[in-house]
């Protein structure tokens, strides 16, 4: 099945079990806004507290804070937003519509890679285990010619984007005849830069209404809170500062599902350090970030480094941890080294300050910032992609069924365990009641009585549920249950006593930190 119809699967699964719904959407929905279901805002703050408890928990060095969505203007002018926080966007005269730049060449560039995918796959089912990929794609000729024209798409594209040179980015387009997905057409406009910061107002018109942003990054709250934070902690170089929280962007392009939205919320964190020490700490916090993802189980080979030939104006490096989604590998998180940026322009503009003393040396200077930058919505989107499988299973009839379900890891899952009757007399669902009543104070319990065993066993299986416990007439006889794997599908004979530190064992996220 093509990566675009596995997607679109995903997409109506998250609304058909109580994931993802479109926002308003009895008033036809609002474009690239999207709510949280049941089970996709208990998803959603699980992968907050990985993150939280990595980072403050696990730190001694790491404290959190919640900074407000509505700051002072000023500070998005020092930050460089409201000059230099801008898209490149381009039009399709036929389809009316409009789309980054940027995006189209990425996007371009992606179906090459994905031709190479296709390539490597083919070869990999002909050779077997035999198969050296590696060799492969040095030696094999249509991979090479690919290969060539992604290097050679990639140098002018940088180079484009790093002299802002609108003209030729619309040539590239022209040049590798990128045609609108909509019309099908290559009629497009000039490229033009579009600030993406929403502005509104705030007080009343008597009291002469002030221009405000709705913030587009937390980071600022971090920077403009640096001095509060490391004063009243007594905290010491180096030392970060965490912080979970609303964004949003006047996103123009705004599709892929949650991938881009206009409202969204991101996990960031700022490393304040020693000048001179900060490409050291990037490195550090590099392999840290990637050890993270990769602990969820979602296979290595999924995840890559994108280093950015293309700096922001306040960063010395910068890399993107990429994930392999159904569309291709897209960035989930971001590495910046910031220098001293951005507490040198809140020093400017707002003429206090911004300096750490540092004991040991006797003297005040502006510490240089790491940062680690994470979006909630496409970490969760990261996890569904990778969780959703279609499995086809073999009958005892010799035909074949096809379950649906979502491996989400343990830890992260909405729903730890369904507890289920397997029928709804002979004092089973008292007894499942009672197990449930008991264990909820530990886990997210489901009591499912409805519909036949099996069909109970499929729709937990699509919620993602890792756990099924079945109460019988053995269970009246021996206080025994039956614990079903999601996965394996595989059944365990358990006493009910034992049930707390089994699933305890199995769903801590302590069993997610210790691998970090």
């Amino acid at each position: 099945m093509a990566q675009e119809d596995v997607f679109k699967k995903l997409v109506a699964h998250c609304k058909e079990y109580g994931y993802v719904f479109p926002s308003s959407e009895i008033y036809d929905g609002l474009s690239a806004v999207y709510d949280y279901g049941q089970y996709g805002v208990e998803l959603k703050n699980n992968i907050k507290k990985y993150w939280w408890d990595s980072m403050v928990l696990m730190n001694e060095n790491i404290v959190g804070l919640d900074s407000a969505i509505f700051m002072h203007p000023t500070i998005w002018k020092a930050s460089g937003h409201v000059d230099a926080f801008n898209d490149p966007l381009i039009d399709n005269k036929d389809s009316k519509k409009r789309y980054r730049a940027d995006v189209l060449i990425e996007e371009h560039l992606a179906k090459f890679e994905e031709k190479i995918s296709k390539e490597i796959g083919k070869a990999r089912e002909r050779f077997g285990e035999a198969f050296d990929e590696n060799k492969f794609r040095e030696t094999n000729p249509r991979v090479l010619a690919t290969q060539q024209k992604i290097d050679e798409l990639n140098e002018r594209f940088n180079r484009a984007m790093n002299a802002s040179d609108l003209a030729e980015l619309k040539q590239i387009i022209i040049d590798n005849e990128i045609v609108c997905p909509v019309s099908g057409t290559r009629n497009w406009t000039d490229v033009r830069q579009f600030n993406l910061m929403f502005a509104t107002e705030i007080g009343s018109a008597s009291d002469g209404a002030g221009k405000v942003y709705l913030r587009p990054e937390t980071a600022q709250g971090i920077f403009v809170n640096f001095l509060n934070v490391q004063k009243t902690g007594r905290m010491k170089l180096p030392f970060g500062i965490a912080q979970i929280g609303k964004a949003f962007r006047n996103e123009i392009v705004a599709r892929q599902f949650i991938f881009r939205m206009r409202e969204f919320e991101q996990m960031e964190m700022q490393f304040f350090v020693q000048p001179g020490t900060e490409l050291e700490w990037f490195r550090h916090w590099k392999e840290i970030r990637m050890k993270w993802h990769q602990s969820l189980g979602f296979g290595e080979e999924n995840y890559r480094f994108h280093d950015h030939v293309k700096l922001a104006h306040y960063a010395n490096a910068a890399t993107d941890i990429e994930f392999r989604f159904p569309f291709g590998f897209k960035e989930v998180e971001g590495i910046h080294s910031r220098t001293d940026y951005d507490l040198k322009q809140h020093q400017e503009y707002s003429g206090k300050k911004m300096q750490y003393f540092d004991p040991e040396k006797g003297v005040s200077y502006v510490p240089y910032v790491i940062e680690t930058s994470i979006g909630v919505d496409r970490m969760f989107l990261q996890i569904i992609s990778a969780a959703y499988t279609e499995e086809e299973l073999k009958k005892d009839d010799g035909s074949s069924d096809t379950r649906v379900l979502m491996r989400l890891p343990s830890v992260l899952a909405p729903v730890k365990l369904a507890v289920m009757p397997l029928v709804k007399k002979d004092g089973l669902p008292e007894i499942a009641e009672k197990i449930v009543k008991d264990l909820r104070f530990l886990f997210n319990c489901q009591y499912d009585d409805k519909d036949s065993i099996g069909r109970r066993y499929r729709r937990q299986d699509a919620i993602g549920t890792p756990y099924c416990i079945t109460i019988d007439h053995q269970t009246i006889e021996d206080n025994t249950v039956t614990i079903r794997y999601r996965d394996s599908m595989e059944q365990e004979r358990v006493e009910i006593s034992r049930l707390t530190d089994i699933i305890s064992e199995k769903v801590s996220i302590s069993s997610l930190l210790k691998k970090l």
